[in-house]
């Protein structure tokens, strides 16, 4: 039985009354972790719907996807390597959700994207009336972390949708399409940086584009030469990235530089 300290952190937690963040600090580590999440999860999914039923390795990715989450939304405040994994799986089934509108109900990538960008756009709506903000730093009450993950699997699925759109329906190809998402992500950045770009529109416009980039590549590196990959392999590329990840939040958690302060920053 849990003792009555860890019930009274956890009600005051679920509460809101508990300013603990839910996310880690945004730091040049966290956007390379959420890079290889990205391409991981590319890599993943390929791998899974190319060696088992379709059927099976969805329902798989799903069960994944959602033990992950609630195991994230269970905890009291940002644990490393509990954070990552939800991402990671988020990638995962994002990445099914896109593939199976476009190769199981024939829905173009195109509208595919127009659809995951409408939501996407309804969630944030949602999120700021309720809320009045989209800051990241003000994940702490369990209402604004559901804001936040519907937030980040909608941009995972648009940036799947957004990454094969390039590739394959406007012929760019996986190697053109990490030089053309580098750019773009370069737009906000140096926007936030020298430019004082609002820090949340900055934030989300380069969290959307760092999924088809990181998908973009695990594809040129993992699909066959005859489509335009170098024909690595998506299990192997899978693996590389795993273990990459895994490292990354080994240093996480020894290092504890990816844990936001405990007072909460001002809503930007």
């Amino acid at each position: 039985m849990p003792s009555t300290a860890t019930m009274t952190t956890r009600v005051r937690t679920w509460l809101g009354h508990d300013h603990r963040s839910k996310v880690p600090e945004v730091t040049a580590g966290f956007w390379l972790a959420k890079s290889l999440t990205t391409a991981w999860g590319e890599a993943t999914s390929d791998f899974m719907v190319k060696h088992m039923a379709p059927v099976l390795a969805v329902a798989i990715g799903g069960i994944a996807f959602a033990i992950a989450l609630l195991t994230q939304f269970r905890a009291d405040r940002y644990v490393a390597w509990i954070y990552w994994l939800a991402v990671s799986m988020v990638g995962v089934f994002g990445t099914m959700a896109a593939d199976v509108l476009h190769v199981g109900l024939g829905i173009p990538y195109l509208a595919a994207s127009i659809g995951f960008a409408i939501v996407l756009a309804a969630v944030f709506v949602c999120w700021q009336h309720l809320e009045g903000t989209l800051s990241i730093h003000s994940i702490v009450t369990p209402r604004r972390e559901l804001f936040y993950w519907a937030a980040v699997c909608a941009t995972f699925a648009l940036g799947t949708a957004l990454g094969d759109m390039t590739a394959k329906t406007l012929g760019i190809g996986y190697f053109s399409s990490i030089f053309l998402f580098a750019g773009l992500i370069a737009i906000p950045a140096i926007g936030y940086w020298k430019f004082h770009l609002n820090a949340i529109l900055a934030f989300w416009s380069a969290y959307v584009l760092t999924r088809p980039l990181g998908a973009s590549v695990a594809d040129w590196l993992g699909q066959p030469t005859s489509i335009g990959g170098t024909g690595i392999g998506t299990g192997w590329v899978s693996l590389v990235f795993g273990l990459a990840i895994i490292g990354l939040v080994v240093f996480f958690s020894v290092t504890k530089d990816d844990v936001e302060e405990e007072h909460p920053r001002p809503h930007r």
